[in-house]
C-alpha cells in the first residue's frame, strides 16, 4: 500500500469537517468562545493529517508502538534550549528519531494576529531539536523533520500589499507587495533552502473549497511525499525497521 493523492485530499477535507464540528460543539456547550478560536482550541482537527503522515510509516513496517499520534502517547522530544517540546507526530525506532512532524495552520479573518507566532514556532521547534541532536541527545541516525502547513484561503490571506511598518532599518525587498499567502510561501521556501526542515508541504484551502491548492511546486504534496519516502528508503537500506507494521490507533 502507498499513500496516495486521494488520501491527501481526503485528509484535508476531513480537517475542515473536524473544525466545523468542533466549532458547533463548542457553541452548544459554551465551553469556549464561538468562532475560529473554539475550533482551534479543540485540538482534534489535525487528526486526519496526523494519520495521513502515520500511514507512511505503518506501510513501511514500523510497529504501531513506534508511531505516536496523540498526546496520551507522549509526543515530547528533548530540546537543547528547553527540556523538551511536544511535536504533533513522532516516530521513533530503537534509538533513532525516524521522523517528527509539525502540523500547523493559519486562519482568518485576522491573519496578522498569529502570523509571526507561526513563523517563530516553526523556527524555534526545529532549531532547538537540531541543536539537541548536536549535543548527542538523539544517538541514532540523524533526526528527520517535516512541516505541514495549511493557510486558509480567503480574501484576507490573498490580499496583496500588506503594510510593512517603517522600522529602524529597511526590510528585504522580497516582502514588498506580498499577501500572507505569499509571505508564508517565501518562509516555507527558505525553511527548505536553509535545511531547517527536511520536507515542507504548504497548501491553501478553505471550508467552502477544501480541496488543497499548492502555490509552490517544490512545496507541494508530490515533493513532500517523495521526501518522506526517501527517508524510509534510507532507513530500510540500514535495516530499519526490520519488522512488520500493524493497525495504528489513537
Amino acid at each position: 500500500m502507498t499513500v496516495t493523492r486521494e488520501d491527501f485530499e481526503s485528509a484535508v477535507v476531513a480537517y475542515w469537517d473536524a473544525k466545523k464540528m468542533q466549532r458547533e460543539l463548542s457553541a452548544i456547550k459554551d465551553a469556549v468562545g464561538a468562532g475560529t478560536a473554539a475550533a482551534v482550541r479543540g485540538g482534534k482537527h489535525f487528526d486526519s493529517i496526523a494519520l495521513l503522515m502515520a500511514k507512511f510509516f505503518v506501510d513501511a513496517g514500523f510497529p504501531p508502538e513506534a508511531i505516536r499520534v496523540s498526546k496520551r502517547q507522549r509526543l515530547e522530544l528533548p530540546g537543547y534550549f528547553r527540556p523538551q517540546k511536544q511535536w504533533d507526530l513522532v516516530v521513533t525506532y530503537r534509538d533513532t528519531l525516524v521522523a517528527a512532524f509539525e502540523l500547523k495552520a493559519l486562519g482568518g479573518p485576522s491573519y496578522g494576529n498569529n502570523y509571526n507566532n507561526r513563523v517563530e514556532e516553526a523556527l524555534g521547534s526545529a532549531m532547538d531539536l537540531r541543536r539537541a541532536a548536536l549535543a548527542d541527545l538523539f544517538p541514532g541516525e540523524k533526526p528527520w523533520l517535516g512541516y505541514f502547513f495549511i493557510m486558509e484561503d480567503g480574501p484576507g490571506s490573498r490580499k496583496k500589499n500588506i503594510a510593512l511598518k517603517k522600522g529602524a532599518l529597511p526590510v528585504d525587498s522580497i516582502w514588498e507587495g506580498t499577501s500572507y499567502q505569499d509571505r508564508f510561501a517565501i518562509f516555507c521556501d527558505r525553511l527548505m533552502d536553509e535545511q531547517i526542515y527536511d520536507a515542507v508541504c504548504y497548501i491553501t484551502s478553505s471550508e467552502a473549497e477544501p480541496l488543497p491548492k499548492e502555490p509552490v511546486e517544490r512545496l507541494d504534496w508530490r515533493h513532500f511525499s517523495a521526501a518522506v519516502n526517501a527517508r524510509l528508503t534510507y532507513l530500510r537500506d540500514l535495516g530499519l525497521p526490520g519488522g512488520r507494521g500493524g493497525q495504528l490507533r489513537f
